[in-house]
């Protein structure tokens, strides 16, 4: 894979053509390649919306969404460099060139690594640099908006896999559907914002803020291994 010298996004315009750069590089049954797909979907949301107005603060809005993005490529750069990703992301960049796990896996692992470790951190980091907190309006708000965004992603990309799902043999479905209700956003909301908050609280005190969110991380990445349990080959 070629990959170009990675620039730091300004503004969701250039995470998309960052995201739309990644996608040209990669192999289309490539498992980060599937996750990115979903992501520039999500992020081409996002922008069309702060557009509209759909948020109550458009310009911390954008800054967290580069903050978050900026999180993914530094997982997509270390891999490039032959580094070791971020503990969240091992799973889905270790598992990346199995065939046997279909595109939808990998879309929900990257998501769940994404959501449960990288989503804190872009939410204090962004309150850091504009000074303010978690819990002042409209920032959770305004987070629980993007969440909707996310959860329309999700519903569409599992969607598209549901006619496939059908023709399995019956219980090579229920083995993967089992496989995928491993992860929902409805349920990961809440956790990804109450991470936040012990983080926020914990961030001038290293120590317990580091074994913190090393635990997190470790917790993701049993949940996005677990997420990519082979079952059946996806259809050719």
């Amino acid at each position: 894979m070629t990959h170009a010298p990675a620039q730091i996004p300004a503004s969701v315009e250039q995470v998309v053509q960052r995201m739309k750069t990644i996608d040209e590089q990669l192999d289309p049954c490539d498992g980060v390649a599937c996750f990115n797909r979903m992501y520039l979907r999500v992020t081409e949301l996002v922008g069309q919306h702060i557009v509209e107005g759909f948020f109550e603060d458009p310009v911390f809005l954008e800054r967290m969404d580069v903050l978050f993005a900026g999180l993914y490529f530094k997982a997509v750069d270390a891999a490039v460099a032959g580094e070791e990703p971020p503990v969240p992301w091992k799973p889905l960049f270790d598992a990346r060139d199995d065939r046997t796990v279909w595109p939808l896996q990998f879309a929900l692992a990257g998501m769940n690594a994404h959501i449960n470790h990288d989503l804190a951190l872009a939410v204090i980091a962004t309150c850091q640099e504009r000074g303010t907190t978690p819990l002042t309006k409209p920032v959770h708000a305004d987070y629980l908006r993007v969440n909707e965004l996310l959860s329309r992603a999700e519903a569409e990309v599992r969607a598209e896999y549901e006619p496939q799902l059908l023709s399995l043999a019956t219980a090579d479905a229920e083995q993967l559907k089992h496989v995928l209700s491993s992860f929902s956003i409805a349920r990961t909301r809440d956790a990804s914002w109450g991470t936040a908050l012990t983080l926020w609280q914990q961030r001038t005190l290293k120590p317990v803020y580091r074994t913190t969110l090393a635990a997190v991380a470790t917790d993701v990445a049993l949940v996005g291994a677990a997420l990519l349990t082979p079952v059946v080959p996806p259809p050719a």
